[in-house]
């Protein structure tokens, strides 16, 4: 049975297998280029989580094998993939007919170009002039430009002093960037965990040579992270409604307060995004792979989920939920025809999953903040007995929503 094979029917029996056991499953075992191996690995990595990426990056590291280099080298690929880039997979092997670099990413949010190197270790001097020519071809056959384009090389090892200072010392210092995986790793995590694509395009902008004497654009990062995590937080209690005017208890009177303040939010946001997208992976019956904290995707990008999670309020007496949609999530969305809005309410186990066909043409009536930097609808769910009701503004239908709302128990 194939890997991918292995990956649909039993995921069960891949867990806690080493990567080298992993490539033994696919094609002929071994990596090579244009092989069916190299293709189906390729193809299972797309489909895996990013923490099972950082395991598998962890054996290439620290257990090293006879393919251990080719297949960080896809491991790192992918990560490229995962944090935005258009990747063109370089060859594993080189020859006098192809352009020797390991990956060539592309991000539109920069317009700029990175051939990608990957080594296992710094060990050795790497010919920096080689990487140049790499570069030079690719801009004479016109793939990437000059003015934008650089090369990175993504190492092993976090101690790069050497490496470092060879490049500093060579003519090609403001055209090279270095970076370990395990910090590769870490921009995407911080990716996956925040919702904002203006920051996104801001981590995305590390990886390119600039200038860091001052520190404004490393700090605005940090900033905008934390304001990203905080916006969560207000939407998610319900508070964060600057010219609203929810009644979200139905006594008549609107959320907000009489002196125009707004409350401060007493707990952090729920996280339980992934969970609800696992449910729905079910139901849709193929892989949905995260790509922010609350944005999903198949491999192939056809099929694309919005999922959002609201705590529980007043379950004792008038259940309700609160989320948030924003602009840059309907774009996702209208990206592809097979898109989907997941509403977790309270927990993984009460989840809507509505078609976004049938959820856009709802925004209308939905209550909106507005914000010098953004603005967003409010989702707000209530909740009695089993029957699920999606409130509305004054004057607009509230809307039955409780045919959406997933069986408890789902099957694979």
């Amino acid at each position: 049975m194939s890997l991918l094979d292995l990956w649909h029917s039993s995921p069960e029996q891949l867990t806690g297998k080493h990567v080298q056991q992993l490539i033994a499953f696919a094609g002929a075992g071994r990596l090579m280029d244009e092989s069916q191996c190299s293709a189906e690995f390729r193809a299972f990595l797309a489909r895996v989580s990013t923490s099972s990426l950082k395991t598998y990056a962890d054996h290439c590291l620290g257990e090293p094998f006879q393919d251990s280099g080719l297949a960080l080298q896809d491991v790192v690929n992918e990560i490229g993939a995962r944090l935005g880039a258009v990747v063109s997979r370089g060859r594993y092997r080189g020859t006098t007919k192809h352009v020797g670099y390991d990956g060539l990413w592309q991000f539109a949010t920069l317009g700029n170009a990175i051939i990608v190197e990957v080594k296992t270790t710094d060990a050795y001097r790497i010919d920096l002039t080689t990487l140049a020519t790499y570069r030079k071809r690719l801009v004479d056959d016109g793939t990437i430009t000059e003015s934008a384009s650089s090369i990175l090389l993504v190492v092993g090892r976090q101690d790069t002093g050497d490496l470092e200072a060879q490049i500093r010392g060579s003519r090609h210092a403001w055209d090279i960037r270095i970076i370990s995986v395990g910090a590769l790793l870490s921009l995407l995590e911080t990716k996956e965990e925040l919702e904002d694509p203006r920051i996104v395009q801001q981590i995305h902008s590390i990886l390119v040579p600039r200038e860091f004497t001052k520190l404004d654009e490393i700090a605005n990062i940090l900033f905008s992270a934390a304001q990203d995590i905080r916006q969560e937080v207000e939407v998610e209690s319900g508070i964060a409604l600057g010219d609203s005017d929810i009644d979200d208890d139905g006594d008549g009177e609107t959320n907000k307060p009489s002196n125009g303040t707004v409350k401060t939010p007493k707990f952090v946001p729920m996280a339980f995004h992934e969970d609800c997208a696992a449910r729905v992976q079910m139901v849709l019956g193929e892989p949905l792979v995260k790509r922010s904290r609350g944005s999903f995707s198949s491999p192939d990008d056809g099929t694309r989920l919005i999922c959002s999670v609201s705590r529980e309020h007043d379950p004792d007496s008038y259940p309700n939920y609160w989320f948030s949609f924003h602009p840059h999530q309907q774009e996702f969305l209208k990206a592809t025809s097979r898109a989907y809005l997941a509403l977790g309410c309270g927990s993984s186990e009460r989840v809507l999953l509505m078609p976004f066909a049938e959820f856009e043409p709802l925004l209308e009536g939905m209550w909106i903040t507005h914000r010098p930097d953004r603005s967003y609808w409010h989702l707000v769910i209530h909740r009695r007995g089993e029957k699920y009701e999606l409130r509305r503004r004054k004057g607009e239908e509230n809307v039955d929503v409780t045919k959406y709302l997933l069986s408890a128990t789902p099957q694979r």
